[in-house]
């Protein structure tokens, strides 16, 4: 085709815009439920009856062949749906044809058009006897029998899918924290999880429909015939005899036609809740899922077309249909082959690419032994219920709230937690690593309970001595019977699952500068919100480079100051920029723009920031310790002096903790680096604040001197 012909194409389907929008298929949907409605509310002739009775049969008969060719039944979602279109467009049709029925029943059998006419002198043998006894049989087979059955199946399905999705729900989470799936994946199989407990719920429901179905089928056949005596005796001058001859026939041949489809789609509503499935897609996707099944069309218009050749039966509708039904078959196998060519070809050439290349044999690539877990836990298998139980505090969940607690205090969010067996280890213990390198590990009992005292006294309950692996603190595991004892008497108890996550929490804390990488710094930025990227723009990378801003964050986490409020602590870099390129001499000045956040971190309950200072003779010690020029000043104190020193703080620090103070040493801001690099080698845990740190609005107390 040449370009002229193909923009005269273009213009031409452009000047009729509206024209394919009568063939999208939700357009359609919603003019076949109009349809319904119009059954209900207008008077139809016969041959107009006739098309949505033949109709209503090739749709109950789609439904199954579909039912039948599927593998699961949520591949089949819309089944409630297309329940519930079917069983209204039977309704719709009854009420037509108790219409047509009831006005013109006297004139002849053909009154109501030629399907019912068909079913009433055909298929009964013109015998209104033998097609009630028909009518009555099918009616009790599927009310009783087939109906009843399928909704009891769905009711069952519905009942233990609902039960068993918190399980399915924790063991996705599980898995998740295990690191064996991704988010995606688990989000995936919450979606799918969702999508089943709904079907099973609807298809709970939908049977109602049929039931409800056939009681109205039921109902309308009396009326029907009361009625047909009574019009066609009082108001059309016939006899006894012939009214109930007619109408009866009439009648059951109207009740044959309505409860065929519904039979038909009781077995398939019956069919799909017997299969077990997992997945499933929205209302629409029903003329998708019908298309992929092309068998199921093509069978269709065979059995059509064959209805259609029937004595009696009104060829036209049936050939129609199933022509139509006939050609949607053949489209759809014409789509299907094209993609089966598609994923053929797309096959060959890897085999022939595999080929090409010497076929090596498939191994794991050497580099994912490069892979590294940042933060392990591994468990004994005494301890694998913790995580795989179905219990309220299972640790999996714990590590999941340490998490977001952590990413709310300390501002930033942390690697996963990998869990994992280790038969080497013993049956109750565990170890944390951090980059694969140990940095801690403890035993737990997981059926008992830790019990500590907070003043460190001799616990008297029944139970087995231990030490608290975090902290190191005396300790008792009990029974949990003695739970509520040792809660009255003022003891601490917490499960294995705490001890745990107590345990990681602050190797975490211990480890965190080493956690935050290059990678999660950039995320960090890129996460600010779009009022502070111009602030980001102008201080990276002009200012500071993204591996400085990680050096400036990782100092504030080593003391445990959290890094959340970036865009304060940007501000402050863009400040100390200016006249300095010591990253230890920013951090300073960030820690003072801090000042708030770090006084409010070190408060007491009543809200009152607790000090110790150093003395003017310890200040002027280090100040003459200090050896180098500018920024390349380093300490060089003398051993014995240190030691002095070191004497001091840890004497003044165990006075005033044996009366449950631990207060802020304060410094001047030249020394404060120095002397914290001092105290954390020994009283890692104490908080080293300068006098720029200190905000105006802080109330402070001083408890004594070094």
């Amino acid at each position: 085709m040449t370009d002229n012909a193909l923009q005269t194409k273009s213009s031409s389907s452009d000047s009729l815009p509206s024209l394919g929008a009568f063939f999208r298929s939700d357009i359609i949907f919603a003019f076949g439920i109009i349809a319904i409605i119009l059954f209900m509310l207008v008077p139809m002739p016969p041959f107009m009856l006739d098309a949505g009775l033949a109709i209503s049969i090739t749709f109950s008969i789609i439904i199954l062949m579909t039912v039948l060719f599927i593998q699961t039944p949520l591949e089949f979602s819309t089944f409630p749906t297309v329940l519930l279109v079917a069983t209204s467009m039977r309704l719709g049709l009854n009420i037509a044809s108790t219409r047509l029925i009831l006005e013109d029943g006297h004139t002849g059998r053909d009154a109501a058009g030629g399907i019912i006419e068909a079913f009433g002198t055909f298929i009964i043998g013109n015998n209104y006897v033998i097609g009630a006894i028909v009518f009555s049989i099918l009616v009790i087979i599927n009310f009783i029998v087939i109906t009843k059955g399928s909704g009891r199946i769905a009711e069952v399905a519905a009942r233990f899918t609902l039960d068993a999705m918190p399980g399915k729900q924790m063991a996705i989470d599980s898995d998740l924290s295990a690191g064996m799936i991704t988010e995606d994946e688990a989000r995936e199989k919450r979606k799918k999880l969702e999508s089943e407990s709904t079907f099973y719920g609807a298809m709970d429901g939908a049977a109602k429909f049929v039931r409800g179905d056939a009681i109205a089928g039921l109902l309308i056949v009396f009326v029907n015939i009361i009625g047909g005596i009574v019009i066609g005796t009082v108001m059309q001058d016939m006899t006894l005899a012939e009214a109930a001859a007619n109408y009866t026939i009439l009648t059951i041949g109207d009740g044959l036609v309505s409860q065929i489809p519904a039979l038909v789609v009781s077995v398939s509503a019956g069919l799909l809740v017997s299969k077990a499935g997992v997945e499933g897609s929205a209302e629409q996707e029903l003329f998708i899922q019908v298309s992929r099944y092309p068998n199921a069309l093509a069978m269709s218009s065979v059995l059509m077309l064959i209805l259609g050749l029937v004595p009696a039966m009104p060829f036209i509708p049936f050939a129609i249909i199933s022509a139509i039904t006939g050609s949607l078959s053949y489209f759809a196998y014409q789509k299907n082959n094209e993609r089966k060519e598609e994923k053929l070809t797309a096959k060959d050439a890897q085999v022939s690419g595999e080929k090409g290349a010497g076929a090596p044999i498939a191994e794991e690539p050497i580099s994912n032994a490069l892979a590294m877990d940042i933060i392990r836990l591994e468990l004994g298998y005494g301890l694998l219920p913790l995580v795989q139980g179905d219990g309220g505090n299972k640790l999996t969940d714990q590590i999941k709230g340490l998490r977001r607690q952590l990413a709310e205090d300390m501002g930033y969010v942390l690697p996963a937690v990998r869990i994992q067996d280790n038969l080497q280890l013993a049956a109750n213990a565990y170890v944390v690593s951090i980059k694969e390198i140990e940095a801690g590990r403890g035993e737990v009992r997981p059926n008992m309970l830790m019990c500590m005292d907070p003043n460190g006294a001799t616990i008297s309950l029944p139970g087995e001595n231990t030490v608290e692996p975090t902290f190191g603190l005396p300790a008792m595991w009990i029974q949990e019977q003695y739970r509520e004892e040792a809660h009255f008497k003022g003891y601490t108890v917490v499960d294995a699952p705490t001890v745990i996550t107590t345990h990681i929490t602050e190797i975490i804390k211990d480890n965190m500068p080493d956690l935050l990488n290059y990678a999660e710094t950039q995320k960090l930025l890129n996460e600010l919100p779009q009022e502070y990227q111009k602030l980001v723009a102008d201080v990276i990378p002009a200012q500071i480079t993204v591996g400085g801003l990680q050096r400036i964050l990782q100092n504030l986490l080593a003391e445990r100051v959290s890094v959340r409020d970036l865009a304060t602590i940007l501000e402050g870099i863009s400040e100390a920029s200016a006249y300095t390129k010591s990253i230890a001499k920013i951090t300073e000045h960030v820690r003072s723009r801090l000042a708030r956040q770090i006084c409010d971190a070190n408060t007491d309950q009543s809200g009152v920031l607790i000090l110790l200072t150093l003395s003017p003779e310890w200040e002027q010690a280090f100040m003459d310790a200090l050896v180098g020029d500018g920024e390349d000043k380093q300490l060089a104190m003398p051993p014995t002096k240190l030691q002095d020193f070191i004497t001091a703080v840890r004497e003044q620090y165990d006075s005033l903790a044996a009366q449950g103070i631990t207060p802020v040493l304060l410094t001047s801001p030249m020394i404060r680096p120095y002397v914290r690099s001092v105290i954390e080698r020994f009283r890692p845990q104490t908080v080293v604040m300068s006098q720029n740190e200190i905000h105006p609005k802080a109330k402070i107390k001083t408890m004594g001197q070094i």
